[in-house]
């Protein structure tokens, strides 16, 4: 495998796993992240110290301009787009529908789907045939929540998720002909900081117990999942959901 691959929300969680994995598979590499500059920076020197080439930008990707600039750098610093892993996402405290304002609704679609339809968009300029492009993958990262909802907690982040879900289906078809696959991983409980930033850091023990593998899942088998969605060997899929939450 080679090529450039954008990886967005790529300092911290699935995001770094899959920055540092691509790149030992030949990727060329380019993360954008929101404020950790410490964390991307970590991910870029160890890609670099491997031998491999990585860049980090910093932007939101719910600003569109952050979004063209991230694009554009990629182009700039490291050529052809051949990939988009669409990562980057947020959750914010645990709530009942009935306690959630505007604001957070807002911003909770802005990052996880406003910008997600963003980086597709732009990949898709780049990668398609239609446009003179050479063909490429998407993989988003969706979220085992779309599935069952999160009642009780995060049920905009659920429906997030869905919409992910969805941007998944119909985009895989729009440009199955145009060379680009679009595929999704739905993670499930998986130990990252998301839980912290949810309020719980502790969340995955409390609920491991309905999990069939009866554990929580690591970055890293996430990342795997979404660099075989990447990669020749799922040449013949698109339009798939693929769990990876220990059978829940």
């Amino acid at each position: 495998m080679s090529g450039v691959v954008v990886i967005t929300g790529g300092g911290r969680g699935i995001g770094a796993a899959t920055a540092r994995l691509a790149a030992e598979r030949g990727y060329a590499v380019c993360i954008s992240y929101l404020r950790d500059k410490p964390s991307a920076d970590a991910v870029v020197n160890d890609i670099r110290h491997g031998g491999g080439t990585a860049v980090a930008v910093a932007g939101d990707v719910a600003a569109e301009a952050d979004v063209l600039r991230l694009f554009e750098t990629s182009d700039r610093e490291l050529g052809p787009l051949s990939a988009l892993v669409n990562n980057a996402g947020v959750v914010l405290g645990q709530s009942r529908v009935e306690a959630m304002s505007a604001a957070r609704l807002q911003r909770m679609f802005a990052t996880n789907v406003l910008g997600a339809f963003l980086c597709a968009r732009e990949a898709v300029r780049r990668m398609s045939t239609r446009h003179g492009g050479n063909g490429g993958a998407i993989v988003n990262v969706s979220s085992g929540a779309a599935r069952l909802g999160s009642p009780g907690e995060y049920v905009d982040y659920a429906a997030s998720k869905g919409a992910i879900d969805t941007l998944t289906l119909g985009l895989a078809r729009e440009v199955a002909e145009e060379g680009i696959r679009v595929n999704c991983v739905r993670p499930g409980f998986v130990h990252t900081d998301i839980h912290a930033s949810g309020g719980e850091p502790n969340r995955i023990e409390r609920l491991r117990a309905g999990i069939p593998m009866k554990r929580g899942g690591e970055p890293e088998e996430v990342a795997r999942a979404v660099l075989w969605l990447l990669s020749p060997e799922a040449s013949y899929s698109t339009g798939a959901i693929l769990d990876v939450t220990g059978g829940r």
